[in-house]
């Protein structure tokens, strides 16, 4: 039998399916990979050698559901059928409670929330039970997103604030580097040359946010000569209220999901 059928051969279903077996989290014949589409079923294929790229899904120990959420209750009834006992769900707004009702009860169900840096394997994934799931069934989901990223272990509740920050946090780093290539510009340098550099600082800066003992407000700190260049435009973005946007830009998002949970 499968061990893992991933229901949806988009961009993070491939993610997926690339760190897993990158890991050695399962052999190629142990996995499938289910997609309506015939010309993504052509493209995984080439891309997953020896891994089953099938048109509908089949009889799987467990699954995971990377479709649109409008098709997640179709889904997860024909995963039912088939007898799967473990699901985890990558749909957005799809709450526990309307995955079980789609499975029925005592199909182990596990929430989760990733983003898109999962597709160069350094994604942020936070992950929920449902009332069914167990330590063992969060260990099991954890154990697949841990191969594209990190992963916390949250209340379901929590999960909208998740989107909002970790969720929808990449498109507000990348608007912020748009921009700062945009100045670059404005400021005399070709494209390609404002590209790389501000590419390349949000890449060092987000490493040593990582790898240093100081958190940012004290790297922030410690780049800030008082008077001096960074100061100046630090000044700037804080009275055209930059910091307090971001906040709120989290919030909105984290509403918007509530909203769309309650849809």
């Amino acid at each position: 039998m499968i061990r893992l059928e991933i229901v949806g051969g988009g961009r993070m279903g491939e993610a997926l399916l690339g760190g897993l077996l990158a890991a050695g989290w399962a052999d190629p014949g142990e996995l499938a990979v289910v997609e309506r589409l015939a010309e993504r079923r052509e493209q995984l294929a080439e891309l997953f050698p020896g891994v089953a790229i099938l048109a509908e899904p089949v009889a799987a120990e467990g699954a995971v559901i990377a479709v649109k959420p409008n098709d997640v209750a179709d889904t997860c009834r024909t995963l039912a059928g088939f007898g799967v006992q473990r699901v985890l769900s990558i749909a957005a707004g799809v709450t526990t409670a309307a995955l079980t009702d789609a499975l029925g009860e005592g199909i182990a169900v596990v929430r989760a929330m990733p983003n898109t840096p999962a597709l160069v394997r350094t994604g942020a994934s936070a992950i929920a039970a449902g009332a069914s799931a167990t330590t063992a069934d969060l260990d099991w989901a954890a154990s697949i997103l841990e191969e594209v990223g990190v992963v916390v272990r949250v209340e379901e509740a929590d999960l909208d604030i998740v989107t909002g920050l970790s969720g929808s946090g990449p498109a507000y780093v990348f608007l912020m580097v748009e921009n700062l290539i945009l100045a670059g510009v404005a400021g005399g340098l070709t494209h390609e040359m404002a590209e790389l550099l501000a590419t390349q600082t949000l890449l060092g800066a987000a490493t040593l946010l990582h790898t240093s003992d100081d958190d940012a407000a004290a790297l922030r700190e410690a780049v800030t000569s008082p008077g001096g260049t960074t100061a100046a435009g630090l000044r700037v973005l804080g009275e055209a209220g930059v910091p307090a946007a971001i906040v709120d830009a989290v919030l909105t998002a984290a509403e918007r999901s509530r909203e769309l949970g309650r849809s």
